[in-house]
């Protein structure tokens, strides 16, 4: 299924010898654990310096959410939400579970919490279950399902709570530490603990927080009332800087009462002439998006994206010092220039020609994005789930959302002073992953090219939605890429798979060919094992290893062809492999 049109329509040594650091360490460094958080390090780089098993079998199948058949139920047969990265340490393994019941109207009548795993022989056995007071704001008329996200750090793992607090809980056990609360005693049922819990090399962890006004039913509708992020020492102290503060010396930011712009409201072709001016809404106030979770760099630098509360073109890409003060912040306005095709910047245009059926209105500007006839702003929405990477060289990338290339987004490049670097066509709801290699270094990332989308709209007239007959030079297709530093693509590997399958009770699996183009990949946090061997999962229910150079290694499929979460994968010390299909968590291996 193709969910960002839905989207639019719902408006160190031990780093490297971390073998070795787990048994003279235990957990007092972030990194003795194999897989500790999103993207397993401070960088989210989602490598490992652990060969992967073979996918000879799934080895594990535990049900995590088993509320996802009344989820699909109710959104049209797709599963709208996030899961946690499983965190692995040694022969321990902690996952979010779900219960309570399913709201189209409210997430808040479902319950989060952590379950811990041991593994005994071949079996995965369960130790201990915490159930959190954490709530996922909002409801699936604002937004896909926001993630529940711990850590592991410290001894301990910290787990989301209500209030924007984080439980501090004994891993051995699953007894409650602390409640760690940096807004004084009282727990506020309208502040919410808004992305995964990262953690530095030193056992910092960082998160955000979003205040919503009293009572609202509805996210958006007021302002957000206040947007923090938060440091925890190791000795539970805590620090928090607002994200108003965090923009106080970035120039031309808008206000929470300002005007911004919005996309045209009248029917397409857009724009409706070459020099319209799109209408304004009131902006909001510039707060933590939904699911980001804080990148860390080696330096102590600390990177989060920050958006308008009411608007999703005004965003921008913030670098904080290890003292919560403001670095530098980037706006994700007017960085590229491919957008409405005038025949003379077809090169770099990712539309058709102006006047032609996806193409811009007539006489439309070149480069412009068509909705608001200005140079792209690169979006954000609170329903990815993509975070900051920083590479080895210290650039940071970021996976934004751009509806007018059918909906694929753009993969943005800084450096580590601010300066933007490049970008390439695809960018949504990933958090891409790093390869290095030979002295230098890879980017890993999903690719979809989606089709039943349109180039830039909904109106099947204006924007045919069937892009493999319509574009045959830029068909529907879905690849795993591999790109170089500056963006370049090095090899891609393309998901040709046909067959929808569903495995029954008895464990037989069937299956029907109804995905002539393919099935999109559904990873949002990239796995990459020593060999440079990529691990990613896919919407037709596979989980897939693709060796350098994009050739298959293995795929084995778990439970159901599924427009999917977008879910992320991980790895154990002994190279077994964690994926999630259906509400399900599934480990394979040898």
């Amino acid at each position: 299924m193709n969910h960002p049109r839905r989207i639019f329509m719902r408006t160190s040594v031990c780093v490297l010898l971390f073998a070795v650091c787990n048994l003279t360490l235990g957990l007092t460094n972030v990194f003795a654990q194999a897989w500790p958080q999103w993207g397993r390090d401070p960088q989210h780089t989602g490598s490992i310096n652990v060969k992967g098993q073979n996918l000879n079998e799934n080895l594990v199948n535990i049900v995590y959410d088993p509320l996802v058949p009344d989820e699909v139920a109710a959104n049209d047969g797709d599963l709208l939400a996030h899961y946690q990265v499983p965190l692995v340490d040694g022969n321990n393994v902690y996952m979010e579970y779900k219960s309570g019941t399913y709201s189209i109207n409210s997430y808040a009548t479902q319950i989060w919490g952590e379950n811990k795993f041991t593994w005994v022989g071949n079996q995965l056995v369960q130790a201990w279950s915490f159930q959190s007071d954490w709530k996922a704001p909002g409801s699936a008329f604002d937004f896909w399902e926001p993630v529940f996200h711990p850590a592991l750090a410290n001894g301990s793992i910290y787990i989301p709570a209500a209030g924007g607090t984080v439980y501090r809980v004994n891993p051995a056990n699953g007894s409650v530490i602390t409640r760690i609360n940096p807004f004084g005693n009282n727990i506020d049922n309208n502040t919410y603990t808004a992305s995964p819990i990262s953690a530095d090399s030193s056992g910092n962890i960082y998160y955000n927080v979003v205040r919503l006004h009293a009572n609202d039913t509805d996210f958006y509708a007021n302002d957000a009332q206040g947007s923090w992020l938060v440091k925890v020492t190791p000795g539970n102290a805590t620090s928090k800087a607002t994200y108003a503060s965090l923009l106080s010396t970035t120039p031309g930011v808008p206000g929470g009462n300002d005007q911004c712009k919005a996309g045209f409201a009248t029917p397409p072709p857009w724009p409706p002439s070459p020099d319209a001016v799109a209408p304004t809404t009131t902006c909001g106030s510039q707060r933590a998006a939904l699911n980001i979770a804080p990148a860390i760099a080696p330096d102590g630098t600390i990177y989060t994206v920050s958006r308008g509360h009411f608007v999703t073109r005004y965003n921008y890409l913030i670098a904080v010092n290890s003292n919560l003060t403001p670095k530098w912040a980037a706006s994700l306005r007017g960085l590229v220039n491919d957008g409405c095709n005038d025949g003379t910047n077809s090169s770099t245009s990712v539309l058709p020609l102006n006047g032609t059926p996806g193409g811009c209105s007539v006489g439309a500007h070149p480069g412009v994005v068509p909705d608001t006839n200005e140079p792209p702003p690169m979006r954000v929405l609170d329903d990815s789930s993509a975070s900051p990477t920083v590479a080895p060289d210290g650039s940071v990338l970021f996976g934004a959302y751009t509806r007018y290339n059918w909906a694929q987004g753009h993969l943005l490049h800084f450096s580590s002073t601010g300066q933007f670097l490049g970008a390439f066509n695809f960018g949504w709801d990933i958090t891409p992953g790093i390869y290095s290699h030979g002295g230098t270094y890879s980017v890993v990332t999903k690719n979809n090219h989606y089709g039943d989308v349109g180039s830039y709209c909904s109106d099947d007239t204006v924007c045919p939605p069937d892009r493999t007959a319509t574009y045959p030079n830029n068909p529907e297709a879905y690849f795993i890429t591999q790109l170089n530093q500056n963006l370049g693509i090095e090899w891609s590997f393309q998901n040709t798979n046909t067959l929808s399958c569903t495995r029954q009770p008895d464990g037989s699996v069937t299956c029907v060919s109804d995905h002539p183009n393919g099935f999109e990949w559904c990873v949002n946090q990239m796995l990459i094992d020593s060999k440079g061997i990529v691990y990613a999962n896919s919407e037709d229910g596979n989980l897939f290893a693709i060796n350098q150079g994009g050739t298959l290694k293995k795929k084995i499929f778990q439970q159901l062809a599924l427009g999917a979460a977008y879910t992320p994968t991980s790895m154990d010390t002994s190279g077994r492999v964690y994926s999630q299909n259906a509400g399900h968590l599934f480990v394979a291996g040898n």
